[in-house]
Formats: C-alpha cells, structure tokens, sequence
C-alpha cells in the first residue's frame, strides 16, 4: 500500500477508477488535507490509453492555481511525467451528488435550483477563463454542506486558448449533448446541457434519456425521443422549471440558453415563485449583492464571498433594525424592501434596496449609532462585521472598502449640496 507520493502523505483510499485512484493525503509542507489523483501507472503502459490519459492529465495539471471560484475544487498542485503523474486537488469531504440523487431522498425544488444556480455561476467563470468542463455528472459535483457545492474533475476540459491538444470522444456518455457525441465543436452550451440531465436527475431520480444500451441512449440523445417534462414524473414541479430544464435539454446548441447568465437567471425567477420564504436562499443573497450598484466591482467569486460573510435576516414592517445612541460596530446592507432613518424622532431619510446604513459605527469601531432605521415594509438585510470580512479574500476587502468610501464621499457631497442651498436661502 502506498504511503507516501511526493510531499504527500497517504490517509487512505477514496475512490478507484479503470486509470487513476483517489487518496485522501496530507500536505506535509502545509499541513492540509488533499484530495490526491494519481495514475495508475500499468495505465500508462498502454500506448493508446496512455496518450490519452496523460493529455487528461496535463489538462487537469495546466489549471493548477487558475481556477479560483467558490464553487469549483481547486486545483492545487500537479506532477505529470512520462511513466507516472498525480494532481492535488482542494478536499470537499461531502461526498459527491450521485450519492443524493435517489428516488426516496429527492432534492426538493428550491435546493435543486440552488445547487443548478451554483454550477452556472461555476462553468460560467470557467468558461470565461477558457475552459469547457464536457463531463459535468454528479459524481463531478462535490457536495460541501447541505445544497452546497463544488465542481471538480477538469481531465476532461476543453482548453480554448491552450496549446495543449483538446481530445475527442471524453466524457461520460450518460451526460453527453448531442454535439459532443458527434465530435463537433463545443461551446458552453454543451455544459449546460449535461447540467440540464443533472438537474432532470435531481428532481425527478431519472435520467432524461434512459434506455437499455449505452448505443440505444447515445441514438435517443441525437435523434430519438424527446425526454417527457420534469413535472409528468415528480408531482409539485412548476411548469416554468419544466420549461428550463427542457430548454438546456434543446437538441440543438442554438436553441438552449445563450449564457451561462440567462440560464442562471431564468432560475432566479422560478426560485421566487417558491412558498420558501423564511429562510434566504443563497440565489437570493447573491442576486441581492449582484443589484447593489456600489458593489458592481466585485466578479462573482467576491460576491458569493460576500454572501457568505454576512449575517441574513428577513423582517416584517415596522421592525427595528438599529437604535440611535446604541453602540455598533456593524454595516447594514438593504437587500430587500424600504427602511426609514430617524433622530430623536425626527425623520432623516429614507433607504431604500441596495443602499448601507450603519457604515460610521463601522469604520470607526464601536462608535454608538447616529439614527435608529426601522423597516417600512418587508425587509431582507444582510449585517457584516469586520471579523467576517476579514476572512474574505484581499480584492474582495479591497472592493467592499472602496465601495463604502465612494458611499460616504458621495454623502458628504450631498450634505454639502443641502448646507450650500440653506445658505443661499
């Protein structure tokens, strides 16, 4: 048994496929757990398997440090030779989604449109980085918590601005759209629609284009039937989910979502027709972020930092959310509905989505409020504390400060406009 590869120190075994098996080992530069993929080398001595795996491998090794999102594996570390190879890759001890694709333990709607929202957003950053996934299956899709995830797997990627030679004919044929099976260009819309087979799993415990061979299924795929709508096999299915997963289902590239953007919003949507209401979802806290205008610096790996960062809370009309002369070190954002500023009774202003109150106590640490702010409708409110942010990443901190100084700047700008205008009259 092996113990050690590398700097690696071998935990135990993860998993095992035909070429390559998974560890769970210690890096023992730093201390932290890996997911370690390594070759199995009597793989290598296969002239034709060989050349291919190696191209998997190099793919995979060519994204080592490039691929930095909340929502995909990271690929740590890589070691490729002629005879042997093994990539180190970021550990999400969850296991993967085939494990919670069962019939009996169906994923209800909301999560299934929060783990599909996620991998969009995935893919969508990978594909502006260059890359195709072209075997996104739920064994690819690392569960980290509940309907948390993480993509992995990039042996099979298509490199679009790489000299590395792409390979035909990869992937795993259950998930294939038709144009991968017929080896022609791919785009991102053949990720979206091997997403769009994941999601029909998640929802119904079927797959879209079940039949008794692999050959059979490949033909049903390309030219055969069309898969029957989510809701004819799953009862509380809204038709309007019906309508995306049958759309990233389209035979044709063209006739599927033009982005990863319009694909991820179109679930937005169906997610607010959902009776989930307590609870914020995480679509909701990142498509709150996405419409703050003051935060439009932030790519979406920043935003879902910041999501995560913040402290959620839905409240009814006329709650109180600070009290004047109160200490605070926190800074509000108002996602959601309208809220009132007041002092000593006497109204200030009114805030409305989108806009922060609560940034003095903030940037000065435990000064006591100016204004009490009280909800005048249905609010939803993310609260940060420094301690939190201070976990985020460097340019998500630089953003997020910048964007409050530009907040207050603008401020003094228009108090200063109100002090001119009453000294003129």
């Amino acid at each position: 048994m092996l113990t050690r590869i590398g700097k690696y120190e071998i935990k135990r075994l993860l998993g095992k496929g035909a070429s390559a098996s998974v560890y769970l080992a210690t890096d023992t530069f730093t201390n932290l757990e890996v997911a370690l993929k390594v070759i199995d080398p009597e793989a290598l001595k296969d002239l034709q398997q060989g050349r291919i795996l190696r191209s998997q491998f190099l793919n995979e090794a060519s994204l080592a440090g490039k691929l930095n999102h909340p929502h995909i594996a990271a690929i740590l570390d890589a070691v490729v030779t002629e005879d042997s190879g093994h990539i180190a890759i970021e550990y999400v001890p969850g296991g993967d989604l085939s494990q919670r694709i069962k019939a009996n333990a169906l994923f209800s709607v909301v999560d299934a449109i929060q783990v599909a929202f996620k991998c969009c957003g995935a893919l969508d950053y990978a594909f502006r980085q260059g890359v195709v996934h072209r075997d996104i299956k739920p064994a690819n899709i690392m569960i980290v918590k509940d309907n948390d995830v993480k993509i992995t797997d990039f042996g099979a990627a298509l490199l679009r601005r790489s000299d590395i030679t792409s390979l035909l004919h990869v992937g795993s044929p259950a998930y294939m759209s038709p144009e991968q099976i017929a080896g022609e260009t791919l785009t991102e819309q053949s990720d979206m629609f091997s997403l769009g087979i994941v999601l029909y799993e998640m929802l119904t415990a079927h797959r879209p284009f079940a039949a008794p061979t692999v050959h059979a299924m490949l033909e049903r795929v390309t030219s055969g039937e069309l898969p029957v709508a989510p809701s004819k096999l799953q009862n509380g299915i809204p038709q309007e989910l019906d309508a995306i997963v049958l759309t990233a289902l389209a035979r044709a590239p063209s006739a599927r979502f033009g982005t990863w953007a319009d694909f991820a919003l179109e679930m937005v949507k169906v997610g607010r027709l959902s009776v989930y209401q307590q609870t914020i979802s995480d679509i909701e806290r990142f498509d709150a972020l996405r419409r703050v205008a003051m935060l439009n610096k932030l790519d979406d790996g920043q935003t879902w930092e910041l999501a995560r960062a913040g402290r959620w809370t839905r409240l009814p009309p006329h709650s109180q959310i600070i009290r004047e002369d109160e200490p605070g070190t926190s800074l509000f954002f108002l996602a959601k509905g309208q809220a009132k500023a007041s002092r000593h009774g006497q109204p200030l202003n009114v805030i409305g989505a989108g806009e922060c109150f609560g940034e003095m106590s903030y940037i000065r640490d435990a000064q006591n409020r100016q204004a009490t702010v009280e909800s005048l409708t249905e609010v939803v409110i993310a609260e940060f504390e420094s301690s939190q942010l201070e976990l985020t990443s460097p340019g998500c901190q630089l953003h997020f400060t910048r964007a409050i100084v530009r907040t207050l700047v603008e401020r003094l700008e228009m108090a200063n406009a109100r002090l001119a205008n009453a000294a003129k009259a």
